[in-house]
């Protein structure tokens, strides 16, 4: 069993509650908007870190993460991405990537909007972690963790701090 801690834009903030949260998890993913390279560094030093850019990160962050990442965890075949949309809103060439990769677990940011839903469709199951930083429209900073056993998704758990 893995437990992953999820996160996105952060827009160059790390909340000091984010350690204690991630702190049971194997490993970190951050869906992009990392703001400041400095916030992947801290999180690196603190337990392994994949990720992506987003749409308002510099030189750095890009030449680090990748637009899209696909990878497996267990038997999770995950598609990470910045920009997505959600189940019946997808972003623009999203359907088409996701009907082309077919992942068990779509994982995005971008809208500051936590969401977890199941794509009935598609068989997969999506997740937005909201924004961990204090940048934009959301008025809750949000964390996401889960466990990945096989090819199981559970014990998601959700911490939502006041901006």
């Amino acid at each position: 069993m893995l437990r992953i801690g999820l996160l996105s834009d952060t827009h160059g903030y790390v909340h000091p509650r984010l350690f204690d949260f991630f702190e049971p998890c194997q490993e970190i993913w951050h869906a992009g908007d990392i703001g400041d390279i400095q916030v992947t560094d801290k999180i690196k030093e603190f337990r392994p870190l994949v990720g992506v850019h987003g749409n308002i990160d510099g030189t750095q962050a890009r030449l680090e993460f990748p637009a899209e990442k696909v990878f497996m965890r267990e038997d999770v075949k995950v598609f990470l991405t910045h920009i997505g949309g959600y189940p019946g809103k997808y972003a623009n060439g999203i359907s088409n990537k996701l009907a082309v990769i077919q992942p068990n677990l779509f994982v995005c940011g971008h809208s500051h909007i936590l969401k977890v839903m199941f794509d009935q469709k598609r068989k997969l199951l999506f997740i937005n972690p909201g924004a961990g930083g204090k940048y934009g429209i959301h008025t809750k900073i949000t964390f996401v963790r889960f466990s990945i056993s096989g090819s199981n998704i559970s014990d998601l758990e959700i911490l939502e701090i006041d901006r």
